[in-house]
């Protein structure tokens, strides 16, 4: 990417507009500039004439459209294209997650998606979770579990995403272990007190491993292809690493936990499926080794 230290964020920042106009939707006006940035018409001319001068094999003016269009050359210097993360944005956009400003297009296209579930978490909730985090602290929270509901003593050390819900690792003081607890589930919050206990104990957080991803077997041969497309397989497969303790979470997200599903609903399968059930159960074991010769060092 060609951005010169010597060079303004600012600038930088339209000239890769500049680049996003031309990349995505195909064409770029000076008021484009001008509108979006706030600028004003000679500093738009002036950034027009500066990218061309660096980057001009990459932009020419079609007279009939009376716009700024890209060549057949375009290498773009200042933007590094990404089809995922527009569509992240345009996601964000549907879920109000993003203002319509942050989106660069002029005329967005038709877009949808269904409903998203979302769980609702309070603010102030998340506020003193993250002050706990912060402070490597514990706090009092009421829990509700599928089974009941009771006050309990946790020291949160990390937030995590499921895909589908956020969760909280911690430190569950009563049961003096790490593990998840759902952030929308909790309840009342009752005082922050001081907590002894070393994240690094948590090995299943801090341990990462490589699933092998691969088409399910039960798939033919031309529906093996299509998902080795959908999920950008290389030579058949694709690895994918994730922590130890969110592992779970991806093979239920997947359906890799249901295997009497037909196969063109699961579409793939995790070949190395014994690896992981051997780093997750060695890794408990080694937390709960440290865990016990730190309070044996402590008590």
């Amino acid at each position: 990417m060609n951005d010169d230290p010597k060079r303004p964020w600012t600038q930088n920042r339209r000239f890769e507009f500049i680049e996003w106009k031309l990349f995505w939707e195909g064409q770029l006006n000076r008021s484009d500039l001008e509108t979006h940035f706030e600028i004003s018409t000679p500093q738009a001319s002036v950034d027009l004439k500066r990218y061309r001068d660096m980057a001009g094999d990459n932009i020419a003016y079609d007279a009939t459209e009376k716009a700024f269009v890209p060549s057949r050359r375009l290498v773009p210097q200042f933007l590094a294209p990404s089809a995922d993360r527009l569509l992240l944005q345009l996601r964000a956009l549907l879920s109000a997650a993003l203002p319509r400003r942050d989106v660069w297009f002029k005329c967005l296209p038709a877009i949808d998606m269904a409903p998203d579930l979302v769980r609702h978490v309070d603010p102030d909730c998340l506020r003193m979770i993250l002050q706990a985090i912060r402070t490597r602290s514990a706090i009092n929270v009421e829990y509700q579990s599928l089974t009941n509901i009771r006050w309990r003593q946790i020291a949160p050390h990390a937030l995590a995403f499921d895909g589908h819900r956020w969760h909280l690792r911690a430190w569950a003081c009563d049961r003096h272990d790490f593990r998840d607890f759902v952030l929308s589930r909790i309840g009342r919050l009752g005082e922050i007190e001081a907590a002894s206990y070393d994240p690094e104990d948590d090995v299943e957080w801090g341990t990462r491993i490589k699933l092998r991803l691969r088409p399910h077997p039960g798939l033919t041969e031309e529906q093996s292809l299509a998902i080795q497309r959908d999920y950008d397989m290389d030579d058949g497969g694709r690895e994918v690493e994730v922590r130890l303790s969110m592992a779970y979470y991806f093979i239920k997200r997947m359906n890799l936990d249901l295997p009497d599903l037909p196969a063109t609903r699961v579409q793939i399968c995790i070949e190395n499926m014994d690896d992981v059930d051997a780093a997750i159960a060695a890794a408990r074991e080694e937390g709960s080794r440290r865990i016990a010769e730190r309070m044996l060092q402590s008590g």
